[in-house]
């Protein structure tokens, strides 16, 4: 009977673990849901897609740690790159894995190197409001191809929220806080080369993702993001 009892209690803290919710920021993060992205040339044509799936949710001291698997596929709908990310909330406050800014065509030319990131997030608090500082944000990584070394740091900061407005895209009409930041990359292999980004993302209460998002290079815009699907 006691070894019965033991099993069952077993089940049932599986079973939590595996399909437990928590609210954050006013949205109930459980497993199935997730959100897709469309990603654009400067041009505005369609480069590729992304699929973002919440595959669990732990709780976590005071935390809730939600594994997400990423998905994309290009202009084809051809599936190019997979991999899979945290994020962390305590319900007032969302930290996002700083990696998760590298995008797929990056990813894909560093997968030999077998890299290893350590990173401070980027966090979103639940209330923003115009003229808001959000604290900078870090990603550092180190690994090997055979007898090639390779280094990557990114920091992002002078993040600041700038407006609220209203924006359209295939996910619907939000009202969104505009919040810009600077991204310095550098990379080294046997040789650096530095890369400066300036961004702009838009965030709306009640979503935990960008709604939008543009990227800039010396001033030009280079390419966009938009929210297509929530479910």
């Amino acid at each position: 009977m006691k070894n019965r009892f033991l099993l069952i209690i077993a089940f049932l803290l599986l079973t939590i673990s595996g399909s437990f919710a928590q609210d954050c920021m006013g949205v109930k993060m459980q497993a199935g849901g997730g959100f897709d992205m469309a990603n654009y040339d400067a041009k505005g044509k369609l480069t590729s897609s992304m699929t973002y799936k919440i595959v669990k949710v732990v709780p976590e001291a005071d935390m809730s740690v939600i594994t997400i698997d990423m998905e994309t596929f290009d202009a084809k709908g051809k599936s190019q790159y997979k991999n899979t990310y945290l994020m962390k909330c305590n319900g007032n406050t969302l930290l996002l894995d700083a990696s998760t800014l590298i995008n797929e065509q990056q990813m894909k030319s560093i997968e030999n190197f077998n890299m290893k990131f350590t990173s401070s997030n980027i966090e979103y608090p639940g209330k923003l409001s115009v003229g808001q500082k959000l604290k900078d944000a870090s990603l550092k990584g180190e690994g090997a191809s055979g007898p090639m070394n390779m280094t990557m740091n990114m920091t992002i900061y002078n993040r600041n929220v700038e407006a609220q407005e209203k924006v359209t895209v295939p996910a619907g009409t939000y009202d969104a806080f505009k919040i810009s930041y600077d991204i310095k990359m550098e990379t080294k292999i046997g040789f650096g080369i530095t890369l400066d980004i300036n961004t702009i993302s838009w965030r709306a209460p009640g979503v935990l993702w960008d709604i939008k998002s543009e990227s800039y290079r010396k001033g030009k815009l280079i390419s966009r993001s938009e929210l297509t699907k929530i479910y």
